[in-house]
């Protein structure tokens, strides 16, 4: 038994002690490349930061001053410490400004907004040639806008159409169209801005029910998500 256990048991071979220190200096050797070689980088570009979760990562709301509908001079200074939603449109639209603007009027009745002080909805009117203070206060008043909680914003037409292009990436211009429709004379986003304490842009939301969201559940996804980040911005 014990010579056919020790006859078939595997032997071990050894190497010759000439060849150790060849096989140490090729371990050496791949050690070294291995060091030496430069680290691969992925073919995917670079993951952005969530516009919702960093204000270091996200632009910042250019200076400006405007007047508010009030007659008053508003500057981005004056909304620093206040979350703000923007939203852009003009009191002659037969497009979807009324939508957007209504919408704008849900969230201060979801928000709650004459009950929360650090909490702003601001619009831009993208045609300040008419939409002078005494339109805006006539448009707002059509919608039950606070007076002090909800700001409508007018001035130059350069000024403002250079500041939702260059500070808020929202595109703003009178229309291509030569002799345009009346209510159609301008081309604007209708797309709504969340901007929090620090003046910073923290995400883009849709202003109203689209041509290509047929049963609203796209839009209300994204009204869902700008309520939470509003509740959430008001908490930092």
């Amino acid at each position: 038994m014990s010579e056919v256990a020790s006859s078939s048991a595997p032997r071990t071979r050894r190497l010759p002690i000439f060849l150790l220190p060849i096989v140490f200096a090729l371990g050496l050797l791949s050690l070294a490349a291995a060091i030496l070689a430069p680290i691969p980088r992925s073919s995917q570009p670079p993951s952005t930061t969530n516009p919702d979760s960093s204000a270091t990562t996200t632009p910042a709301v250019p200076e400006f001053r405007l007047m508010e509908r009030s007659g008053q001079m508003l500057s981005r200074d004056d909304l620093l410490g206040k979350v703000w939603v923007a939203s852009f449109v003009f009191t002659h639209c037969t497009g979807p400004c009324p939508s957007v603007t209504g919408t704008m009027a849900r969230l201060q009745a979801d928000l709650k907004l004459a009950e929360r002080p650090n909490l702003r909805l601001v619009t831009f009117t993208v045609d300040p040639d008419r939409d002078d203070p005494a339109a805006l206060k006539k448009y707002a008043e059509n919608f039950r806008a606070d007076p002090t909680h909800w700001l409508f914003l007018t001035g130059e037409e350069e000024q403002i159409h250079k500041l939702l292009h260059d500070g808020f990436g929202i595109h703003a211009a009178r229309s291509a169209n030569p002799t345009p429709p009346a209510g159609q004379e301008f081309d604007h986003s209708t797309r709504l801005a969340l901007v929090d304490k620090n003046g910073h842009i923290r995400g883009y939301y849709d202003g109203f029910t689209g041509e290509h969201d047929a049963d609203g559940a796209n839009f209300r996804a994204s009204y869902d998500r700008l309520v939470a980040a509003v509740d959430a911005l008001l908490q930092e």
